[in-house]
């Protein structure tokens, strides 16, 4: 019995997947009008730095953000690279709050790490991908200035400034700014700077559309214990309180104040997402569904 279609051909599987190639394009159209010329700052971290498969698929996907317009500016972490040079040292790393004590011994093995070693790794890796790149440490640029957060953290800041000038003509130009969290002071001392709250006081200062934090969950949790109570999105003020429960690890602690102090500054959208999902963040910024947690302002911000 013969239906009056033709079997399937190897040709028409392949126009079959170029068209749905094609309608994944288009239904991303909206979404590359809406942010292009807009400024997107990409907190980067966790196994996405250090697994070669998600480092190429990372720099593709910036890359290609600015490929579509979009004005990419990435601030990296880099704390087990710290902690295993600090073992190297003999330097037993110690934390408050999420926060890396900072004496003069560490400090230099952080400094040596970040702006010696990581920020100029991640400036290759995106020039080896197509992508214009500059690297942006204390070291000459003074692009964050810092006091000293406190005391009992030692060479650790919180940020006093940013001067965006320094980022705004590379920006303009095409050039991906990747950010080393190191710091200058108006007292002549260098600072380490959390890279969660840095890139926070990067959004807001440059009043970027978006803030991404890439890290090694899914997104954030109301329980820590149950994996099905991921949240998909949340407002300001529903965080504030979970900030105040068990539901907040240490080392989410300081990626959500700085979720939170962004927004309030005027950044629209903050997102934690999985950074070991290849492409996290064009399914971010590109699709409708999104992936990982939304945090938002209310309208009573």
């Amino acid at each position: 019995m013969t239906t009056g279609h033709t079997a399937p051909t190897p040709h028409r599987s392949r126009i079959a997947s170029a068209m749905a190639k094609a309608k994944v394009l288009t239904e991303a159209m909206p979404y590359i009008q809406q942010f292009a010329g807009k400024t997107v700052v990409i907190k980067y971290g966790g196994s996405a730095m250090v697994d070669d498969t998600l480092r190429s698929s990372f720099a593709r996907d910036i890359t290609l953000l600015g490929l579509l317009g979009l004005r990419p500016v990435v601030v990296h972490g880099g704390g087990p690279h710290i902690s295993r040079a600090m073992a190297r040292a003999g330097i037993e790393p110690r934390w408050v709050d999420g926060l890396r004590v900072t004496d003069e011994e560490t400090l230099g093995v952080v400094r040596a790490t970040l702006a010696g070693t990581i920020n100029p790794d991640i400036v290759r890796l995106l020039k080896d991908h197509g992508a214009e790149a500059s690297g942006f440490t204390e070291f000459g640029s003074d692009l964050l200035v810092a006091r000293q957060l406190h005391s009992d953290l030692g060479f650790v800041g919180e940020i006093v400034e940013v001067r965006t000038d320094l980022v705004e003509d590379p920006l303009d130009r095409g050039v991906v700014p990747v950010v080393a969290p190191l710091a200058g002071s108006a007292d002549g001392n260098h600072y380490n700077i959390n890279a969660d709250t840095a890139a926070g006081a990067l959004a807001a200062a440059l009043k970027a559309s978006k803030l991404i934090y890439l890290t090694d969950v899914e997104g954030l949790y109301r329980d820590l214990d149950d994996e099905n109570s991921l949240i998909d999105a949340i407002f300001m003020d529903e965080l504030q309180h979970l900030l105040g429960s068990s539901s907040v690890s240490a080392g989410m602690l300081p990626k959500l104040q700085s979720c939170l102090e962004a927004l309030k500054n005027g950044v629209p959208q903050a997102h934690i997402l999985d950074g070991r999902i290849q492409h996290a963040v064009l399914l971010e910024v590109f699709t409708p569904e999104g992936i990982g947690t939304m945090i938002t302002r209310d309208n009573r911000w």
